[in-house]
């Protein structure tokens, strides 16, 4: 598999990129053609685009990255602090490559790595696999696309309730390598599944995550979906995130960023039926140079729809959170009910924040709202605690927890959300 490109920073992330084993699958090796001309014919994008003109990321395109060209073998002890003893299913990647002594699956559903599941499973991944994340125009998208091989495949059958979460544990190892973790979440009708998007590191090293996530929910299907990314805070992470609601369907979403030097989250919701319901809610917490990006695009193509959004950044040292959330209602989806709300949080007099709430209604029966504050801490809650005994540090660190806490609160897995507000409490006490 081959491809020319003008571009020497795509150029490097190719060059030696081993070809991913063949998959007896006409479709799916077309997939992966496609994906790779698009790569040839599309350029890393710039501050000179709209869509990144806050979020430089030439300092990604100035080191050289590697294919990982063996897995890291592990053990269970290396993770286990990051398991989930709720969890009926967990399927583990090390540097992007599948890892089966570390995963298991207790649910009677499919959750698999994609590379077997794919053909056991052909014309539900067709019909879904690379159909909603589009990769035409999206150069990252079509870099993970091109090579698809190992991921996670969860298939929900119809009227099928997982109530113990499904972990998908993504595990990063090795410095200034390059990896593509992949994930397709099927949804039958009226079933139900809690799915955790789970990035750490066990070292502190240069790397690039670029991710995929599809998630198609049928008829009366329900979706929760909770992503955390707490990669290496030398990192690079690049990820989108494709999510197709079908009639009276609901999907939830709790999203975090913790780590990486740079990271981007693109997520976009499409309402394609009637009466579906989405909530967004997410998070960043930076501090030090540390970039956050978060795009969100909700797209109310039917009648009847409502969406909620909450996105809060905290935002210390000389970090900068860039949030863009855009709310489209189509000519025809009347009686639509959207509203989104930009919270943020500066905690120094260098940290830096950039949000930008869109609307864009092309019907005229709708309810929808959006607003945006950035800020620093109320004087007159610090006033007030200082009041009653706390000192100045003690007043700021609990205001700013309990303004993180309030996403990391909707998250549904307990030990999880337990974990993360430890992290936030930590992260807000030693801010400056």
């Amino acid at each position: 598999m081959s491809v020319t490109t003008g571009n020497n920073y795509l150029e490097s992330l190719l060059q030696g990129q081993p070809q991913p084993p063949a998959v007896p699958l006409a479709w799916f090796n077309e997939l992966r053609a496609d994906a790779v001309d698009r790569v040839g014919a599309l350029t890393v994008p710039t501050t000179r685009d709209e869509e990144w003109r806050f979020t430089d990321i030439s300092p990604l395109t100035r080191i050289p990255f590697q294919p990982v060209r063996s897995a890291v073998q592990l053990k269970p002890a290396d993770i286990e602090r990051f398991a989930l003893p709720e969890a009926a299913a967990c399927l583990v990647f090390v540097d992007g490559v599948h890892a089966p002594q570390l995963s298991f699956n207790k649910t009677g559903v499919v959750v698999a790595n994609l590379a077997a599941g794919v053909t056991q499973h052909d014309s539900t991944a067709e019909s879904h696999l690379g159909r909603h994340a589009e990769f035409h125009n999206n150069v990252f998208a079509a870099l993970n696309t091109a090579f698809l091989y190992d991921g996670a495949l969860v298939v929900i059958p119809r009227n099928a309730a997982v109530a113990a979460p499904v972990h998908l544990l993504y595990v990063a190892t090795q410095t200034e390598t390059a990896s593509y973790p992949r994930c397709l979440v099927v949804a039958g009708s009226g079933s139900a599944v809690t799915v955790i998007e789970d990035y750490v590191s066990l070292r502190d090293e240069v790397y690039f995550s670029n991710a995929v996530t599809e998630i198609a929910l049928a008829d009366n299907a329900h979706v929760s979906h909770v992503r955390v990314q707490r990669d290496s805070g030398h990192a690079f992470h690049i990820a989108n995130c494709a999510v197709s609601l079908a009639q009276a369907s609901r999907y939830r979403s709790v999203s975090v960023a913790l780590g990486a030097r740079i990271s981007r989250y693109n997520l976009n919701v499409l309402h394609a039926a009637e009466g579906a319901e989405c909530a967004i809610d997410g998070i960043a917490l930076i501090a030090d140079n540390q970039l956050a990006d978060t795009h969100t695009c909700i797209d109310h193509a039917k009648p009847r729809g409502m969406s909620r959004q909450l996105h809060k950044c905290i935002v210390g040292g000389a970090a900068h959170a860039v949030f863009n959330g855009k709310i489209v209602v189509r000519p025809g989806a009347q009686l639509t009910d959207s509203s989104q709300s930009s919270r943020n949080l500066l905690l120094t007099g260098k940290a830096h924040v950039d949000t930008k709430p869109q609307l864009e209604i092309f019907a005229d029966d709708v309810k929808c709202a959006h607003g945006a504050t950035v800020g620093q801490l109320d004087s007159e809650e610090l006033f007030y605690l200082r009041s009653r005994g706390l000192a100045d540090d003690a007043a700021r660190n609990l205001l700013t927890y309990a303004f993180g806490a309030e996403v990391i609160d909707r998250i549904p897995v307990a030990s999880l959300k337990r974990r993360l507000e430890q992290t936030v409490l930590a992260r807000t006490t030693r801010q400056p």
